[in-house]
């Protein structure tokens, strides 16, 4: 194969991966639409985390959230759900909402459509053998989404994020994450942190200092007295504001 083959061959699979998964997931992500979550009105703070359940970090994440009775969301693989179903059963009876996030960390734009409803079906398949409900929400990995994905729209709530610290690096440990965490939040915020460094780029004992981050983070919004919100209730609150306002009232309820 000549060279000149090889950049034909190499410009046209570019051509088509914008077209497959590119383009799709910057209309997600600037544009935002009905089944994308974007940023709203002021509601409260939602706290998401991917990667997981993992033996060493997550139970320790479940102890903090308790100790400041907040109420998260877990993006959750299937294949480690399928290992450490007590995590997931724990998840369920503390009140967390939990999500998928594939079967394993594998991204949408380089899997077949077909592929992508297996990496769903699978965890949606551990997830109800575990909790006995069916998930209806989804962060593909990375927040990465091919052209097909928007049919997912149908079954599943698509949920991206709005604040992301790279808490999956150890470097500058638990001071970067809190300082970063703290600089950047608005009251509206979703942010994502991760209870597994066992991914993809990820170092593998980061989530000890997420953790410890997200100690005095939580510390500190307690001080503010700020509200955090699971990230469902935030979203059908958001839908029932806007259907006040189109109708010309204020007077919402939490």
């Amino acid at each position: 194969m000549s060279f000149h083959h090889v950049k034909t061959v190499s410009f046209w699979f570019l051509i088509g991966l914008c077209g497959y998964s590119f383009i799709p997931t910057v209309i997600v992500r600037v544009i935002g639409g009905k089944s994308f979550y974007k940023r709203n009105r002021s509601t409260g703070i939602a706290l998401t985390f991917d990667d997981g359940p993992d033996p060493a970090y997550t139970p320790q994440l479940l102890n903090l959230l308790r100790k400041y009775r907040i109420q998260a969301a877990f993006f959750v693989l299937g294949s480690k759900a399928e290992q450490h179903p007590e995590l997931i059963k724990r998840m369920q009876d503390e009140g967390h909402l939990i999500g998928i996030h594939n079967y394993r960390h594998w991204s949408n734009a380089l899997l077949t459509p077909k592929k992508v409803r297996k990496q769903l079906q699978d965890t949606e398949n551990v997830i109800v053998g575990i909790t006995g409900s069916k998930p209806m929400y989804y962060r593909p990995p990375w927040g990465v989404i091919n052209v097909f994905d928007f049919l997912l729209a149908r079954k599943y709530q698509f949920v991206l994020w709005t604040l992301m610290v790279k808490d999956w690096r150890c470097s500058g440990g638990k001071e970067r994450i809190k300082r970063k965490l703290l600089a950047r939040l608005k009251h509206n915020d979703i942010i994502v942190l991760h209870d597994s460094g066992q991914t993809l780029g990820a170092d593998r004992f980061a989530p000890r200092y997420m953790l410890e981050a997200l100690e005095e983070f939580l510390a500190e919004c307690k001080r503010k007295e700020l509200v955090f919100l699971r990230v469902d209730d935030k979203i059908r609150l958001e839908a029932k504001q806007a259907e006040y306002v189109q109708h010309g009232s204020q007077n919402i309820e939490v």
